[in-house]
């Protein structure tokens, strides 16, 4: 590594052309106008890159270009790093002395701290750059800042005392939307899980790399609703209405006077964007249909006109008096209400109104009941 430095220190002394020194300008613009690129840009001999921002952490980046003559008077067209071929101002400076710092030491490779210079930072004893090294060459850029991020010292473990495990940061919103299998050493993967259930938004899985850094982003879980559910007739949702709604969401039913609902009073929007169960009916009352013969309600023998409205209930069963087709006895057939129709049976004739009259007691539902046997 010392060595690399010196050859780099001694190429910055002698490759490096300060704005001062004589022909230092036009040796600048015929080197640029060939699109030939320093050391810094990447190889020696190499053209200068794409203007493509790769890691490299920056504020702005000059105008491009590709000739002098795509920049004003006081600017040329040079390589500048990760910006390629930009509008430069060569005198600009960088800012020089650095602050202090307690576990490092700055200095110029260069004889100016202008655009193109460059700078070592270099770890004091015991103490080591995020990627192990203890030194780090930063590069004079056309915005007038060092490239890179701001160098790190940290003191470096004792050789007495084992390495911590490298492991990948997670982000607390991360780890409170998702549920994480496995985990995030270096060098190992992880599943994502949403804990609401929803679909994922980018990459299932992830790969903690050597660097501390994540292969991919991390995904997102997409935002489920659930769609407004069907009206339900003769009834009302008790509700804020709206064109969706969120997991978790209740809705409330009541019906109208006079109907029973059929099926959930609530209904709450599930993670998979479904309600907990279809809307419910709104059913309506049946009209008895026996008006002059007494028939079983809830157990309780009555005359229809004894019925509120002589009507019942939805899903309210009513017990019907028949006449025995060939014996004077009656036996009992049960019907229904569903939802505002209750037909009699088959076998039950309503009395005439004469019969009622005259002879209440010879009503269907009056005479005696016919022996278990009796029934076919």
């Amino acid at each position: 590594m010392a060595c690399a430095l010196l050859l780099l220190s001694l190429w910055a002394l002698t490759g490096t052309v300060s704005p001062q020194a004589p022909g230092a300008h036009e040796w600048s613009r015929s080197k640029q106008r060939n699109n030939h690129c320093d050391g810094v840009c990447g190889i020696t001999t190499g053209l200068c890159p794409d203007r493509l921002l790769g890691e490299e952490s920056r504020r702005t980046c000059p105008r491009p270009c590709k000739a002098d003559g795509d920049c004003g008077n006081k600017r040329q067209c040079l390589c500048d790093g990760q910006c390629g071929l930009s509008c430069v101002a060569p005198g600009r400076i960088c800012p020089w002395p650095l602050p202090p710092s307690e576990n490092s030491e700055a200095r110029l490779l260069s004889p100016t701290h202008s655009f193109s210079a460059l700078l070592e930072v270099r770890c004091k004893p015991g103490f080591t750059l995020p990627n192990g090294l203890d030194a780090t060459i930063r590069r004079c850029q056309g915005d007038r800042q060092w490239s890179g991020d701001e160098p790190i010292c940290t003191e470096s473990q004792s050789p007495e005392e084992p390495a911590a495990a490298q492991t990948c940061p997670l982000p607390e919103d991360i780890v409170n939307t998702f549920s994480i299998q496995g985990d995030a050493t270096a060098g190992t993967s992880i599943r994502y899980t949403c804990f609401s259930g929803a679909d994922i938004v980018g990459s299932s899985e992830n790969f903690c790399q050597d660097n501390q850094t994540w292969q991919y982003p991390h995904p997102i879980c997409k935002k489920v609703y659930c769609q407004p559910p069907r009206e339900v007739e003769q009834g009302y949702v008790v509700a804020v209405q709206k064109t969706e709604y969120e997991v978790g969401f209740d809705i409330h039913y009541l019906c109208k006077k006079n109907f029973l609902l059929d099926g959930p009073q609530k209904v709450t929007c599930l993670s998979n964007g479904s309600w907990s169960a279809s809307p419910p009916y709104c059913r309506a009352r049946c009209l008895i249909p026996a008006e002059r013969s007494r028939v079983v309600i809830g157990g309780v023998k009555r005359w229809s006109f004894d019925v509120t409205d002589a009507m019942v209930p939805h899903g309210e069963n009513v017990t019907f008096y028949c006449r025995h087709p060939r014996k004077q006895c009656s036996f009992t057939a049960t019907q229904t209400c569903f939802d505002g129709k209750l037909q009699p049976p088959a076998c039950y004739l309503e009395p005439t109104w004469l019969q009622f009259k005259l002879f209440p007691h010879r009503l269907v539902s009056e005479i005696e009941a016919c022996e278990p046997n009796d029934v076919e």
